[in-house]
């Protein structure tokens, strides 16, 4: 007996993808080493960085809160108990209240007079077409390649001859125009980066030059301001050289020429635990306002570069 049996049907062939196959090569092993000892230098050398840095400020720290046989026996050690004693001393006797009270006036309004002039300035010379631009603005870039120390004497003169030596007010002068080149430097390139649009929609609208910047760029430059007052603020209250010779009256000293009268009337005395009380209390405001206002810093860096 003959069968016939019924093929299967053929199942539908799946079409076939012609594309050639590009092969993906890996990484040569070789640059994947080199990144890595690259890194681990760099890393290496950050933290190398790093213990230069902080252990000097805890070695100044922890010498704050000992006693003079303490620090000369046993630098290293942890102190027996905190002496605050040190701080108080330093504090009302070698007079740090009363250099802190006038670094503060100078510092606080040196920086605010920066800031609204150089913005004023940068905004002008970053926005405007106008003849002579260029020429202002490479003028006060020249004023960032003048050194200080050429100025000091005939500085001296000029100030005594307008009455504003040994004066507060006189320093704080000094002081903005010691800070205002590398002001406008920096906000100019930042203004720059701002959008436009924003302020022609405001001069559109009925604002004035005045109200567009007071209430609309100058917020937007909050973190360009924010990074270029902390780099003044640390200049100014570090500044040596311009109080030294334009601020001779004692009872106007500021904390810096406190700090080396300090050094020498406590050397003398043999009360390094006082002298190191006053270098820890003229050193946390800086650390302060960095650790503060930290990524306002970098943001305010970085923000002309992602813009």
């Amino acid at each position: 007996m003959k069968t016939t049996d019924t093929p299967p049907a053929k199942l539908p062939e799946e079409p076939q993808d012609r594309r050639p196959v590009t092969k993906v090569d890996a990484p040569p092993v070789k640059e994947k080493r080199e990144g890595t000892v690259l890194n681990v230098f760099s890393h290496g050398v950050l933290v190398i960085w790093a213990l230069l840095v902080v252990l000097p400020l805890l070695w100044a720290v922890m010498s704050s809160f000992k006693d003079d046989n303490s620090i000369f026996s046993s630098p290293w050690a942890l102190p027996d108990k905190l002496h605050f004693e040190n701080w108080s001393r330093a504090w009302s006797q070698a007079h740090m209240s009363d250099y802190f009270f006038n670094t503060i006036v100078v510092v606080g309004g040196s920086l605010i007079g920066t800031l609204v002039l150089g913005s004023m300035a940068a905004y002008v010379l970053a926005r405007f077409d106008f003849p002579g631009n260029r020429f202002i603005y490479f003028l006060f870039i020249g004023g960032m390649s003048f050194p200080i120390i050429l100025a000091l004497v005939p500085l001296f003169f000029v100030m005594n001859n307008m009455g504003l030596l040994n004066t507060t007010h006189g320093l704080i002068l000094v002081y903005i125009a010691y800070s205002l080149p590398f002001t406008v430097f920096f906000l100019s390139s930042f203004f720059r980066t701002l959008p436009s649009s924003v302020a022609e929609a405001a001069i559109i609208d009925g604002a004035s030059h005045t109200r567009t910047f007071f209430q609309i760029m100058l917020p937007m430059a909050k973190p360009g301001l924010i990074s270029v007052g902390i780099f003044n603020f640390l200049g100014q209250w570090n500044q040596y050289m311009l109080p030294t010779v334009l601020n001779t009256d004692p009872d106007k000293k500021v904390l810096s020429q406190g700090l080396v009268q300090l050094a020498v009337s406590q050397g003398y005395k043999g009360d390094y635990s006082g002298l190191f009380a006053g270098l820890v209390m003229a050193m946390l405001p800086v650390l302060a306002a960095y650790i503060i206002f930290q990524r306002q810093v970098v943001a305010g860096l970085t923000a002309g570069a992602l813009k």
